[in-house]
């Protein structure tokens, strides 16, 4: 049984206020415009962050990319920056404000080696004065709240959460999101909820809690263990944008939403890839392949689904496929 866990009560980042304790995490190759509009149809007062863009690449650019569209109807959302350099920060958060975002949320936690290696994501933790100094940077050039997402530390040996959490908070930020991994164990292990816990017992501002959540009971023992002023919806939505909304539903009414069935799942799948299609036509296709993956899992025949629907060339194909699918279901 789940404990009843209620919180009702809005979140507050600065002057922004959610209606929702719940968020759906920026990931890059997945949050973009059309996986958003799957998460908000189950979760309508979630924020939802798009995936991270390179502030030094906004600078050289004569046209924003692609990533940074906000539809009007995608509120409450915020636009995730990274980089190295507080100068191009300021500057690529002015022109996210102008797309629509209502936060700037500055990723200090991705822990992938391309983007550390420049100096950005999770490579902040071991430079704490140039974090600071690029959130003093971001605060100063938006009137938007200032969030930043970030790890507990680089590795087991240089933990240094509380003190990086605090620089954070006297530079400006209005919001931290703790992914409860250091940058060395990547997505490995168990995420250290105790991290979060203590941080949230050293900050005025709201803490979120991520990491390991990946159903509506996790949230609930990541909510009692870290006393979180919410958590933010990782890994645990690839092929399942349902799960944000299933656990606001819980924080709300204490009551559970039904799951989705495999044929609820697989049709969700259909109007994902017809979305990718329409948005980006074949590249869109190609993009589907990883998503109608993780969708296809949990009933006889997902394996072989998973394999024929990594292939696929066109959307008829794959249309075809997930129909068959569905009418075995």
């Amino acid at each position: 049984m789940i404990a009843t866990l209620q919180q009702t009560t809005p979140l507050k980042i600065g002057s922004v206020k959610v209606n929702s304790r719940v968020l759906q995490s920026p990931l890059s190759g997945v949050t973009d415009m059309v996986f958003r509009r799957l998460v908000r149809r189950y979760a309508p007062d979630s924020m939802l962050y798009t995936e991270m863009v390179k502030a030094k690449e906004i600078h050289h650019l004569r046209e924003l990319p692609q990533v940074m569209n906000i539809a009007p109807d995608e509120s409450p959302i915020s636009i995730q920056l990274f980089d190295s350099r507080p100068d191009f920060m300021g500057e690529a958060a002015q022109k996210a404000v102008a797309e629509g975002a209502q936060t700037i949320d500055i990723n200090m936690g991705c822990p992938v080696n391309k983007i550390t290696k420049k100096g950005g994501g999770s490579s902040l933790l071991r430079q704490p004065e140039v974090a600071e100094a690029i959130v003093a940077s971001v605060v100063e050039a938006v009137e938007v709240p200032v969030s930043v997402k970030t790890r507990i530390g680089w590795d087991e040996t240089d933990i240094n959460i509380l003190e990086f959490a605090q620089r954070l908070e006297n530079a400006g930020a209005q919001m931290l999101t703790l992914h409860g991994r250091t940058r060395s164990q990547g997505y490995q292990g168990n995420a250290q909820w105790h991290w979060i816990k203590q941080v949230k017992q050293i900050l005025s501002i709201p803490v979120i809690a991520n990491g390991d959540i990946f159903s509506v009971e996790d949230a609930v023992q990541c909510l009692e263990e870290t006393n979180a002023d919410g958590v933010m919806c990782s890994r645990g939505t690839l092929g399942y944008p349902f799960l944000a909304g299933e656990i606001d539903h819980f924080l709300k009414t204490g009551e559970k939403r039904p799951q989705p069935t495999p044929g609820e799942r697989l049709t969700c799948a259909k109007q994902h890839l017809q979305g990718l299609w329409e948005y980006r036509g074949d590249r869109g296709i190609y993009q589907s392949r990883k998503h109608l993956a993780w969708y296809a899992k949990g009933f006889p025949g997902a394996a072989q689904l998973r394999d024929n629907l990594s292939q696929i060339q066109g959307l008829e194909e794959g249309l075809m496929l997930l129909d068959e699918a569905i009418s075995q279901q």
